[in-house]
């Protein structure tokens, strides 16, 4: 059974790595897309068996579309395919029920094997991934609708935090100083009752922050 799949990254030579990857295989490359919006688009148009999302992309990271994607079509298998092993990122990921997160330096067999797994609507998580969140899924805070004052720079820099940015990317984002960000993001995680990045993420996604 052929298995139809859309390729969102913004390196072309990444994409042309996975179409060589799938020759000869049941996998089909169905659409590709360089940027957030034109792999929402072409999701829309092709409804691919399987769509493969980069996070890093231009017009909107692949965990957005991930989002904008489930909002219509909740039963599409999204597959985070990510250069970046980022907790922040599998939190979200895992929050807006992608199918499973693979790494980009991960042998060509894994995943091959998520493809598959995915495209029978099975969870390609590995235990490892799930163990790193489970924690932070499961944190009483993150379950209730208390409301934070977060001041507005509190606010920025928790959404950036929960973007996957370090503390210096966030530096630079918003033009203030490593420290500050520092002391911003000591006083987020005590307003909002958390112990660490990965549950302020998943405290920020469930509170529409990103």
């Amino acid at each position: 059974m052929t298995i139809r799949v859309l390729i969102a990254d913004d390196h072309e030579v990444i994409r042309c790595g996975l179409r060589s990857l799938f020759a000869g295989t049941e996998i089909e490359v169905v659409a590709e897309a360089s940027t957030g919006t034109e792999a929402v688009e072409k999701t829309i148009e092709t409804r691919p068996d399987v769509a493969i999302l980069d996070v890093r992309m231009a017009e909107g990271d692949g965990l957005n579309c991930l989002g904008r994607i489930k909002l219509d079509y909740p039963d599409l298998p999204v597959l985070i395919f990510s250069a970046f092993d980022n907790p922040t990122y599998i939190a979200r990921a895992v929050s807006w029920d992608a199918i499973g997160f693979v790494l980009k330096t991960s042998p060509s067999d894994v995943l091959l094997q998520a493809i598959r797994k995915a495209a029978q609507g099975e969870s390609a998580w590995t235990r490892d991934e799930l163990r790193r969140v489970t924690g932070a899924l499961a944190t009483p805070r993150l379950n209730s609708n208390v409301e934070v004052p977060l001041t507005r720079r509190e606010s920025e820099v928790l959404k950036q935090l929960a973007l996957g940015l370090t503390n210096k990317e966030i530096a630079q984002a918003l033009g203030i100083s490593y420290e500050t960000v520092k002391e911003h993001v000591q006083h987020i995680l005590r307003k909002i009752g958390v112990s660490d990045r990965t549950q302020a993420a998943v405290w920020a996604v469930r509170n529409d922050l990103v």
